[in-house]
């Protein structure tokens, strides 16, 4: 009876080793990941003519630079890059700003306000953000140089701020706030504009937070319309500035990977501030009507 008794309280323990495999593979494949960002900053710190001395035979300086120097990053005051990195950043800012207050409101709309309609509303922003910018970017700026918006700040915003993805995004997220709270606000003589207002946005965080990320990233890759719609070069944005490094003959290499760090660090940054909330408002999104 003892011997039962014992074998009815084992308990069973799954092995560890497959999540130890598990974490081996995502080490491995984070530090494949890594490699390219280790050579990008190590890029960086060389002179342009030492840039791919490394590279031949194959060895650990690819990733370590054998004498750091920051006069790449010296240079880039001297370029103008880092006024053209401000542009980026006021753009992207402003589209933030004015995209969430535009996508926030017609999520609103389209997920509370039952109007005609609003099915076939639903469905052509969705559709907008299946169809690739790059097909409209070409009548889109001969319609801005037209209106006199090129070389200006408004004409690099405005495209951006009408986001159907994010759209989407805040909608799915407005479905799953219970309907209680929207009545029990209506009843209490609460207008749309209200409920909005008081009581969805202090809701919606995290979806707020994640529809920003996806305008801030959108306007801060943006090449093509930037390159469309400015020839002035202090209006340049950082993606076209870094573009434009690149000679027809002679490349300095050492500049050019400096401004690609600083292209690539402030999204990252942002992307690793706020990660835990764009999940978060991914989490959801899914599975509502």
């Amino acid at each position: 009876m003892s011997t039962l008794h014992r074998s009815h309280r084992t308990v069973y323990r799954p092995s560890r080793w497959p999540r130890r495999i598990l974490t081996a593979v995502a080490a491995v494949a984070a530090a494949a990941f890594l490699v390219p960002i280790l050579w990008l900053v190590a890029s960086a710190l060389r002179t342009s003519n030492e840039t791919f001395a490394s590279s031949a035979p194959l060895s650990w300086w690819v990733l370590v630079p054998r004498d750091p120097t920051l006069d790449n990053f010296r240079r880039l005051i001297e370029t103008g890059f880092l006024r053209n990195v401000g542009n980026s950043v006021l753009v992207a800012g402003l589209t933030v700003i004015a995209g969430l207050a535009i996508c926030a409101m017609a999520a609103f709309a389209l997920a509370v306000i039952d109007f005609p309609g609003r099915r076939l509303v639903f469905g052509l922003v969705v559709v907008s953000f299946l169809v690739p910018f790059e097909a409209t970017a070409i009548p889109l700026s001969t319609t801005f140089r037209e209106w006199n918006l090129d070389n200006t700040i408004t004409g690099l915003v405005l495209p951006g701020i009408g986001n159907g993805l994010a759209v989407f995004m805040l909608r799915q997220f407005f479905l799953g706030i219970p309907a209680e709270i929207r009545e029990a606000a209506r009843v209490d003589g609460a207008g749309w504009w209200r409920t909005f207002w008081q009581l969805y946005l202090p809701l919606s965080y995290p979806a707020l937070i994640g529809a920003g990320l996806i305008l801030f990233l959108f306007q801060w890759q943006a090449y093509l319309w930037p390159i469309l719609t400015t020839s002035d070069p202090a209006r340049d944005v950082a993606a076209v500035s870094l573009a434009r490094t690149f000679g027809a003959f002679t490349n300095d290499y050492g500049l050019t990977f400096a401004e690609a760090v600083i292209v690539s660090i402030l999204p990252a940054g942002v992307l690793l501030l706020l990660q835990r909330y764009f999940i978060a408002s991914v989490a959801a999104t899914g599975g509502k009507e």
